[in-house]
């Protein structure tokens, strides 16, 4: 019988129980409070006071057991979820509690401005331990999506690649686009959610590793964002498609309706492969409606599948006659190859990353075709786009920033929020164990690169492979003798007319989703 996986791919059968000696071992975030169908009696001056306690545990009499509460309160989003509260039923009518919001509120705005702040975020990461900024005093190589910097403390040497390559590599850092939760924009469909705080940082993630996606498609992947004005045009088109409202077309809201079937809502946490299966709902959607010539995302999206026998615990197998299939649809069959996306959602271990995968996690990142990983602490999703050794560099969607809209045509507009030259990085061997990796496929030759580079990264990964290539997708024998058809549905190769809907046939042939949630 599957599992039954939580939303950050979690196994109910495998989480280990928390101790009440050790919070820290606390590893899935509690539910917002505003999920609860009655709020908790608090008020203003509970929190003020509360706030207060937290910081008196920081006193000279520090137990091991406080310490411990204050890291889990700090670290649970628990004064973030009260202020969720206070700011809906602020806004409730006929509750003949009117004097509460005034009373309440210059408290409540006050503490939010300092748990917001950049100070306590900074206190947050020193007090947790959990990332490191800055450079590290390794002196190897360091890899940001595919490509290499030479980091060498003489700094003398006549390669090019090598010339100053700490300056370099955080010229390309902070070129790329940082997408982080916002406040202020208009309400997501139905709900009251004005933000995506505490909630949307998977989302975030994976908007920018799109983006990225799009930068090297449009500009290459040597852009980097310039100091001066006016700005590229295509950049600021792209960062247009971001944008907190439903006019934009991968906005959070968009997402949201696109991931309706993957049980994605907003203030719900999500994993990584409903993560991937929603960019290709809503990419697929996006196609239908603008037309071949004008698709805000000008290429294929192939999510990864498991194993071509159906094996549990089987590798993905990244199949070419299914990357030629998604080409195709893609270019409604005017073409037989097109640029193409390729997510490859996975789970690699119950709690941690298995120490086996670290080596071949860190070889993505040379691969050039790299888009990095949807990954990072457990209940935390970071983009993570570099590595050196076994550290991950990597832009993290968890600051609070007010809604920015962002016009196309604005080439002179303040894109300052969307960029962040501040390295962190984390021990590979720390991040989710749940996780996506992304690759960008310009054209059929540096897909069949990326093939080879792939094979090879199998062969070397000592029986533990990230994923597999084939070229074609064996049938499971469960199914019988079909053949897959280009619109999706799959017809018996004897030549009779039985035909299964391309819904049936994944239920047929489709891994087991538990393996990749």
């Amino acid at each position: 019988m599957p599992r039954v996986l939580n939303g950050e791919g979690r196994s109910h059968l495998h989480r280990r129980p928390p101790h009440h000696r050790n919070l820290l071992l606390l590893r899935r975030p509690p539910q917002p409070l505003h999920h609860f169908r009655t709020p908790p009696p608090l008020n203003g001056t509970t929190i003020v006071r509360f706030h207060q306690v937290s910081w008196l545990l920081l006193g000279d009499h520090l137990s091991s057991f406080s310490f411990g509460l204050l890291v889990y309160i700090l670290n649970s989003g628990f004064f973030h979820s009260a202020f969720s509260i206070f700011e809906t039923h602020g806004e409730s009518k006929g509750c003949g509690k009117k004097g509460f919001s005034g009373r309440s509120s210059g408290w409540t705005q006050a503490v939010k401005r300092v748990m917001n702040g950049g100070s306590m975020r900074r206190f947050q990461e020193r007090l947790l331990g959990l990332n490191r900024t800055g450079f590290s005093s390794s002196t190897s190589d360091i890899w940001l999506l595919g490509v290499c910097y030479k980091i060498s403390q003489e700094g003398s040497s006549s390669d090019p690649a090598s010339s100053d390559g700490e300056a370099a590599f955080v010229e390309d850092f902070s070129s790329r686009i940082l997408l982080t939760y916002r406040k202020g924009f208009d309400a997501i469909g139905n709900s009251k959610y004005t933000s995506d705080v505490n909630w949307g940082c998977m989302l975030r993630s994976s908007q920018m590793l799109f983006a990225q996606a799009l930068i090297v498609h449009r500009l290459e992947r040597c852009w980097r964002k310039s100091s001066h004005k006016p700005l590229d045009k295509e950049y600021m088109e792209i960062l247009h498609l971001f944008g907190d409202s439903e006019a934009a077309a991968f906005s959070v809201h968009n997402l949201l309706q696109a991931g309706n079937g993957y049980e994605l809502a907003a203030g719900s946490w999500v994993g990584p492969y409903a993560m991937c299966r929603t960019w290709e709902s809503l990419v697929r959607s996006e196609r239908g409606a603008t037309g071949l010539k004008h698709q805000p995302f000008p290429m294929a999206v192939y999510v990864v599948s498991g194993d071509e026998d159906g094996e549990r615990g089987g590798a993905p197998v990244v199949c070419v006659e299914d990357a030629s299939k998604r080409c195709s649809e893609f270019s409604k069959g005017r073409a037989n190859w097109t640029p193409i996306l390729l997510l490859v959602p996975l789970v690699l271990g119950l709690d941690k990353v298995n120490p086996r995968y670290i080596p071949s996690l860190g070889t993505t990142f040379t691969f050039p075709q790299s888009l990095g990983i949807l990954g990072g602490r457990p209940g935390a999703s970071t983009y993570i786009v570099g590595v050196q050794d076994e550290e991950a560099f990597y832009l993290d969607p968890h600051e609070v920033q007010p809604v920015v809209d962002v016009k196309g045509d604005n080439l002179e507009a303040d894109t300052s929020s969307y960029h962040c030259n501040m390295l962190r990085h984390v021990p590979l061997d720390s991040i989710d164990s749940s996780l996506a990796i992304g690759f960008y496929c310009r054209d059929k030759d540096d897909f069949d690169d990326f093939c080879d580079r792939a094979s090879k990264l199998a062969d070397q990964s000592k029986g533990a492979p990230l994923f597999t290539v084939t070229q074609a997708r064996k049938i499971s024998k469960a199914t019988g003798n079909y053949e897959m058809l280009g619109d999706g549905g799959w017809i018996q190769q004897d030549g009779s007319s039985d035909l299964i809907s391309g819904n049936d046939a994944e239920d047929c042939t489709q891994e087991d989703d538990w393996q990749f949630l």
